[in-house]
């Protein structure tokens, strides 16, 4: 007989949620912004991170299915966003 967790069995299929700084980015997407430059001064200001960061840290985001979840009309906006870029290349 094998020893079980002190909270039962562990499921490895179920993902952890996203982080605060996940939602943090899904949250600035789902903004409009002004002018030029407010959206980087706001990625500076509200989580800290350099605008490049930021970018990597999004387009990482847009394949992980638990921001799909999360978030599932900016992802898939950002998606077609995405792939029309790569496409005009």
């Amino acid at each position: 007989m094998t020893a079980q967790p002190p909270n039962g069995p562990t499921d490895s299929d179920e993902p952890a949620p996203l982080s605060d700084r996940d939602r943090a980015v899904l949250a600035v997407e789902r903004q409009s912004w002004a002018g030029p430059g407010a959206k980087e001064r706001a990625i500076r200001e509200r989580l800290g991170l350099s605008p490049t960061r930021y970018y990597q840290l999004l387009n990482a985001l847009l394949d992980d299915r638990r921001a799909l979840e999360e978030d599932p009309v900016t992802v898939n906006r950002l998606r077609r966003v995405r792939e029309a870029r790569r496409n005009r290349r």
